[in-house]
């Protein structure tokens, strides 16, 4: 029972220095909370939690701020994730379905996190090496171009427009393009890029003599993106918000912002999370391994279509962060990302 006691003063020491950057007393948590309990035994309970690493007096203060530790008992004990509000979810629906492009669900989500969460939002751009063929189109542009496009399971989409010096208009090319479309589909979709490069290099032995020139043509290019070593990206926003925090780091924000400077630093942070799985992880202070953030904490989540997850998304911030809203709302923007990823 009194464990249970003390992890309610604690609580309510986190709730208390979240919402007023101000060490919090003994006096002060009587009578904003109900705990049922003596201002001696609160004390005493103070001092237990202050023996065991989990709050701390700083400076001369009479009152105690929670400690890395602190918050990740706080967060580790969290029965619920409070849901967003009916507003919050709308704003989340009314922003991402407008999206017209990946490139634009990317921007939105960065910036709707950055919004939500009052934090910084990073978002990790979906990684071709995770991603798998959805579909290929045969398109013909005019006479004899044909335009060639590719889309993944993440929502990439690559184009190239392939000269053939056939006539594409002919009723026998036309039956030849359907046939090849058959073709390339059912050697790919479904597969990783690079099985289906694979594929798509054994097709040309398996089809009409007379459709092996063109099919070889569209394999190569369909192979160059396939195989193309493409740059992992990932995308920020709210760097305004850190500096408005500046008083929760105690030397400099600096080190912080040098650290989110590191796209390197961020993507290695993110692409750890997909093997979390879609649950929101947290991070917090001396946890992360990169000594610039070791005064922030980081809240993570994978996002993708069905469940593949291709990529991470969270928030940086300070240690002192309202854990409960924050996780809710990358948790509810995972969700959706990984929704209309999926459509």
């Amino acid at each position: 029972m009194s464990e249970d006691r003390r992890l309610a003063v604690l609580r309510a020491i986190v709730q208390d220095y979240v919402e007023t950057s101000e060490p919090v007393g003994s006096k002060a948590l009587l009578e904003r909370h109900s705990l049922g309990v003596s201002a001696a035994t609160v004390r005493n309970d103070m001092a237990v939690l202050e023996e065991e690493g989990l709050i701390a007096a700083p400076h001369t203060s009479a009152g105690r701020i929670p400690t890395d530790a602190g918050y990740r008992l706080f967060v580790d004990r969290l029965s619920t994730v409070k849901p967003l509000s009916g507003p919050e979810r709308k704003a989340i629906s009314t922003l991402l379905d407008g999206a017209v492009d990946l490139d634009d669900v990317v921007d939105r989500t960065v910036r709707l996190l950055a919004s939500l969460t009052r934090q910084v939002a990073v978002v990790q751009y979906p990684s071709l090496t995770r991603s798998s063929v959805r579909h290929i189109e045969l398109v013909p542009l005019g006479a004899s171009r044909l335009l060639v496009v590719l889309i993944t399971t993440t929502g990439r989409v690559e184009q190239r427009i392939l000269e053939t010096g056939m006539d594409l208009a002919d009723p026998e090319s036309e039956r030849m393009l359907a046939s090849l479309r058959s073709d390339v589909n059912g050697a790919t979709v479904g597969k990783t890029l690079a099985d289906a490069a694979g594929g798509l290099g054994e097709l040309p032995t398996q089809v009409d003599p007379a459709a092996r020139g063109l099919l070889a043509a569209i394999a190569a290019e369909l192979t160059e993106v396939l195989v193309e070593q493409r740059e992992e990206r990932v995308v920020m926003a709210g760097t305004s918000n850190l500096v408005r925090s500046g008083e929760d780091f105690p030397s400099s924000i600096g080190p912080v912002l040098e650290a989110l400077e590191e796209h390197v630093v961020l993507l290695k942070l993110l692409g750890t999370v997909t093997e979390q799985g879609s649950a929101v992880a947290v991070r917090i202070g001396a946890e992360n391994p990169y000594a610039g953030l070791q005064t922030t904490s980081l809240v993570t989540s994978g996002y993708g279509a069905g469940s593949d997850l291709v990529a991470g998304l969270g928030v940086v911030g300070p240690t002192r962060m309202d854990y409960p809203t924050t996780m809710a709302a990358v948790r509810a923007v995972a969700t959706y990302v990984s929704r209309i990823l999926a459509e």
